[in-house]
């Protein structure tokens, strides 16, 4: 089974940025360091900095394809959103 490329998971991202997809958070409280989300099956545990998301450190899609953290340089599917997408996620996930 092939992993999760960045592009594949920036792609989630960005449809929820857009309001096409919906990201719910799964646990609450922690301000810092991994969140667990869920994008419509998509799981991921997001690498977040206070109201800042730094990194996505790893992903499984519904299919049970799973990504590596992004380990080499420029595979990190965060550093693919453009500001404004990296504002909305931001948002939603400071929302809850």
């Amino acid at each position: 089974m092939q992993p999760l490329t960045a592009r594949e998971i920036y792609q989630q991202l960005r449809d929820v940025a857009l309001e096409v997809r919906v990201l719910k958070r799964l646990e609450e409280g922690c301000r810092s360091g991994p969140v667990q989300v869920d994008i419509e099956g998509w799981q991921l545990t997001l690498d977040v900095d206070g109201e800042h998301l730094r990194h996505c450190l790893h992903c499984q899609n519904p299919e049970g394809r799973v990504f590596d953290g992004g380990r080499r340089f420029g595979t990190d599917p965060v550093s693919l959103l453009s500001t404004w997408e990296l504002a909305q996620i931001e948002r939603l996930l400071a929302a809850g």
